[in-house]
């Protein structure tokens, strides 16, 4: 399993924080189930917030983070929150867009006390409702709203979805986990019965849902999360490229898991392949670019380009 970035954990931890402000006492059980955490992620998170604050971090200029023998939760904000900020007009709208992106995160209130701050920030900016939007995916509201639902209620839903990498569409019976965001893009992590497995899937990517009105007959293991998106498995088949200059994003781009050092221009990369159809749209993308060099669990993979060129030219010939 991956570990989340600093970066993941700052945009969690600067959603969580105003909406405990404004909801005090809630449960850890509560506050963790809402943003999609377990409860040792979430006072990790609040394991952070102890440590904000101003010099010389006495008491009154820290966050201070209680909670009760109840297991219930408070923040009260250090003094130095009370006092007004004085922005530039470009240091608002900076806060304004980057806030913004904040409302998307699983959990945030979308009428709650961030919400309220921003329609105030704006107003004072004289920015209206279209002049500045962040999105995260193009997932719609609905559509994640009843993944949340099922995954919170234990149900499981039937979902027509498109596979990019396989190029195909499918009908899956899944019992949705999590619904969570990464690297711009909504996904939904839980037990996919056709796979018979844990699988993620990209929300933009589902073309129906229905609800089943059952319980879910597999949920996952008590204090493990997975993070991330990318998650190979052991018998997947690898393929090793020889990439060109020109082709080096590849390595940015998707996981790799070996990669060397470029020798006058030319670095190779081993790929782990999920599916064979994605490979092939990769390789015909990068044309003369690449070369594949090795390859395991995975026969003809150096005609996997020239095949599916002559496939997609095949499309253009006239009929007869």
């Amino acid at each position: 399993m991956s570990r989340i970035t600093a970066a993941d954990r700052m945009r969690r931890v600067l959603a969580i924080v105003p909406w405990i402000v404004a909801n005090p006492g809630e449960k850890v059980a509560d506050v963790a189930s809402r943003f999609g955490l377990t409860e040792e992620e979430l006072l990790a998170d609040l394991g952070v917030v102890y440590m904000v604050g101003l010099p010389p971090y006495s008491p009154d200029a820290l966050v201070d983070v209680q909670i009760d023998d109840e297991g219930r939760v408070t923040i009260r904000l250090a003094d130095f929150f009370s006092r007004p900020l004085r922005l530039t007009p470009g240091q608002g709208l900076a806060l304004l867009a980057s806030s913004d992106g904040l409302l998307s995160v699983p959990g945030t209130d979308a009428d709650g006390a961030l919400a309220r701050a921003l329609a105030k920030l704006a107003a004072a900016l004289g920015v209206g409702d279209d002049d500045i939007d962040v999105h995260l995916g193009a997932a719609e509201g609905r559509m994640l709203d009843r993944l949340r639902h099922a995954a919170a209620a234990g149900t499981e839903i039937e979902m027509v979805y498109y596979s990019y990498g396989r190029d195909a569409h499918t009908t899956r019976v899944i019992a949705p986990w999590r619904v969570f965001a990464d690297a711009g893009a909504w996904y939904v992590h839980g037990w996919c019965h056709r796979a018979d497995g844990e699988r993620i899937f990209r929300v933009d990517r589902i073309e129906s849902i229905t609800e089943l009105d059952r319980p879910a007959t597999v949920r996952p293991d008590d204090g493990e999360q997975t993070n991330g998106v990318f998650h190979p498995r052991e018998g997947d088949p690898r393929v090793t490229l020889e990439l060109d200059a020109d082709a080096s994003w590849v390595v940015d781009a998707y996981p790799c898991e070996d990669v060397t050092e470029p020798v006058d221009g030319v670095l190779t990369a081993t790929l782990v392949v999920t599916a064979v159809p994605w490979l092939e749209r990769l390789l015909v993308r990068l044309g003369p670019s690449a070369r594949v060099v090795d390859a395991q669990g995975l026969a003809d993979a150096t005609l996997l380009a020239g095949r599916a060129a002559a496939r997609m030219l095949e499309r253009y010939r006239p009929a007869g």
